[in-house]
């Protein structure tokens, strides 16, 4: 009969070696996080490291303990990025042995937060980079913000016609809707909404496809919004793709779909408004800013004419007085005299012959004569 050796000696024995092996060392690994399980009631989190190379992929099993649970957190709060499965992190770890599921594992004892971050912003920039070389029509300017075709466009004076691409029953179609469409100043907006998820492995191309939609339509802005969230969140938004897509749109883009520190590679191809809110709130105040500029010609248009009116009035009232100045009872008053022959008035002296019959006429008296004789006025 065979000697039988217990599971749990095995496994003892096992824990014993690696013990030996690995007692007091730890080491800083880089691996993707391929799955990550948190238990928040006792602030533990089990995880699934896994390398990929050109040999194939390697995966162990991980967990960090309530002792060192700090860590995550702290990741989270300082990376702006959740702690989840999908994203490449860098960490120090101890080696030791589960022996109720019977498997090695890598304890987790510190986090690299720099990597992380570091990470996502290479590769975005290796993207924005590829963009500037191909597309021509890109141009990166000494602020850090791009010059697109798109982002060139004219903005229309009024918008109303606007497309709309969010994900449904989200915080950001919600927060964009309520400033447009409950505006105080009643303006009327057509929002036609493309719903789709704008995160995730499969946004970017859902997100171009909804931009292929709407190129067949006419609007006079689309606008793209999201709430805010981790930076991991917005790798849709660097996607190369979608980001080239968005440089050339012959409609403007208005994005809305993250705070102050998130600005990806799709913002800069359009015009960046940072919120859903300040997309809503800059569409009302363009429109109420061509309001204003059209009641202010409105005003400088009527006073105008009021002006023109007041200016002819007082030119009339000029002409009135100088007819009333020449009137000939006005020039008789002065002492002046209005000679007539035959009840013509005479203005040349040479239509006067001698023994003519004239009428004087002064202001209050006509004088009848004759004339006798005429000489020159020698002065």
């Amino acid at each position: 009969m065979p000697v039988i050796t217990k599971l749990s000696d095995i496994a003892t024995e096992i824990d014993e070696l690696i013990q030996n092996k690995y007692a007091g060392k730890t080491f800083w690994i880089t691996a993707e996080l391929s799955g990550v399980r948190k238990i928040l009631t006792k602030s533990w989190c089990y995880i699934d490291f896994t390398e990929r190379n050109k040999n194939g992929e390697t995966t162990i099993k991980g967990v960090c303990w309530a002792r060192n649970y700090y860590n995550i957190e702290l990741f989270e709060s300082t990376t702006n990025t959740e702690f989840k499965t999908g994203i490449e992190i860098t960490c120090k770890v101890s080696v030791s042995f589960y022996k109720a599921k019977g498997y090695p594992q890598l304890e987790v004892l510190e986090i690299d937060f720099a990597h992380a971050v570091g990470q996502l912003e290479l590769e975005k920039q290796k993207t924005l980079k590829r963009l500037i070389a191909e597309e021509k029509t890109i141009k990166y300017l000494p602020d850090g913000r791009c010059r697109t075709a798109n982002n060139s466009l004219e903005l229309p004076k009024v918008i109303q016609r606007i497309a709309l691409i969010t994900a449904s029953n989200s915080d950001g179609q919600r927060d964009f809707k309520n400033v447009t469409l409950t505006n105080k100043f009643g303006y009327a907006f057509s929002i036609q909404e493309y719903l789709t998820v704008v995160q995730g492995n499969s946004a970017s191309k859902l997100i171009s496809e909804k931009l292929k939609l709407i190129k067949q339509d006419k609007f006079d802005v689309v606008v793209i919004v999201r709430g805010g969230g981790s930076d991991t969140d917005f790798a849709a938004f660097n996607d190369y793709e979608l980001a080239k897509v968005a440089a050339t749109f012959p409609i403007p883009i208005l994005t809305g779909i993250g705070h102050d520190r998130n600005t990806s590679i799709v913002d800069l191809m359009a015009r960046q408004l940072r919120t859903p809110t300040e997309v809503g709130s800059f569409i009302v105040d363009r429109n109420k800013s061509f309001e204003d500029n059209l009641l202010q010609l409105q005003d400088n248009f009527f006073q105008a004419v009021d002006d023109l009116i007041v200016d002819r009035k007082n030119t009339l009232q000029q002409f009135k007085q100088t007819v009333k100045n020449l009137h000939p009872d006005s020039i008789l008053k002065k002492g002046f005299a209005i000679i007539k022959s035959n009840n013509k008035i005479i203005t040349n002296p040479k239509d006067i012959k001698v023994n003519s019959e004239l009428q004087t006429i002064l202001k209050s008296e006509i004088i009848h004569s004759t004339v006798n004789k005429k000489s020159k006025n020698e002065k």
